[in-house]
């Protein structure tokens, strides 16, 4: 499949409508259930952002990623986050070659989609390392720049279960992740059919869909989207609600929040939103489409404070409530 071959956006977003269902219907025979989190990081990949799952163990988060590479034709590469990992384990390092020349050895980030599993059990500096090279798309060994292959996108797991021996992620950090997507337990007729299919001696193959160009011209084709006006003021009105100290925040938030959302969240928000848009076959998004996307684009991005924590009051019900 080329770009070319469409004569304009219109027809070109279209595709990206057909692409995306032919997608999940691949995805489907692996991954059982799970439709929002499958659109979700879908949704991520078009808008050329990163993905942060959080589900306790067991909830085929990295079959999910697995899953996803496949159908998309992508290199991937799985990442064990431990105590004991240096940031060189993941960037690669120089070594010295048979001609005692020093040669870069590249590490396991150089591939289009890293799972970099349990992200909160690795300490700061190797988080750092991560994150750089999901900011700037290449990774800085020795001084010498290595551009990451593109496109490319972390899809990092944390389990919310287990915290002792973690280092949680401080927000500055969490805010380079465009989604947060939750993984919940699958219904009684879900884990019945995934108990079915992971108990047989059937092997699933799943078709590749679209690779690695058609990926990248999607990504701009999203960034070409227009968006009206009133949408866009929704998007960064909804964020600024967040701010316990902006004129725009309601009482609750000023009670229950220490700090909001920065302009990242904005930015997440509109082009969430034009990705949600085309997912359905509409050539621009509205604020129901930017309203689909706010809890996965805010989630990590507001901090609530004692109050709120000894209320019972989840970061959800904060988010339904100044939509």
């Amino acid at each position: 499949m080329n770009m070319q071959n469409y004569a304009n956006d219109v027809e070109a977003a279209d595709a990206l409508k057909n692409v995306t269902n032919k997608l999940k219907s691949e995805i489907g025979k692996v991954i059982v259930g799970q439709h929002d989190v499958v659109e979700g990081v879908l949704a991520s990949i078009f808008c050329n952002g990163h993905s942060l799952l959080i589900g306790v163990p067991g909830l085929a988060k990295t079959l999910l990623i697995n899953t996803i590479a496949d159908v998309l034709d992508l290199s991937f590469n799985r990442i064990q986050f431990t105590p004991d990992l240096m940031p060189s384990d993941i960037t690669g390092s120089e070594i010295l070659d048979d001609n005692r020349q020093f040669r870069f050895s590249r590490g396991p980030l150089f591939a289009n989609i890293i799972l970099a599993d349990e992200i909160n059990r690795t300490p700061p500096k190797t988080q750092a390392a991560l994150l750089e090279a999901m900011q700037e798309k290449n990774v800085t060994v020795a001084g010498q720049k290595h551009p990451l292959p593109k496109p490319f996108f972390v899809l990092a797991t944390q389990n919310p279960i287990e915290q002792e021996g973690t280092y949680p992620l401080p927000e500055a950090q969490l805010d380079r992740f465009m989604f947060n997507i939750i993984l919940d337990y699958p219904s009684i007729e879900e884990e019945i059919q995934v108990v079915k299919q992971t108990t047989s001696d059937d092997e699933i193959q799943v078709n590749k869909v679209i690779g690695a160009n058609d990926i990248i011209e999607f990504q701009h084709l999203v960034r070409r989207v227009p968006v009206a006006d009133n949408v866009l003021h929704y998007a960064v009105e909804l964020v600024g609600k967040t701010r316990p100290e902006s004129d725009l925040a309601p009482e609750f938030i000023k009670r229950y929040l220490s700090y909001g959302a920065g302009p990242r969240a904005s930015q997440y928000l509109i082009i969430g939103a034009k990705c949600h848009a085309l997912f359905r076959g509409k050539y621009s998004p509205d604020i129901e489409d930017v309203q689909a996307v706010a809890n996965n684009v805010l989630r990590h991005r507001i901090v609530k404070n004692y109050k709120a924590e000894a209320e019972g009051i989840s970061v959800e019900d904060i988010i339904t409530k100044i939509r």
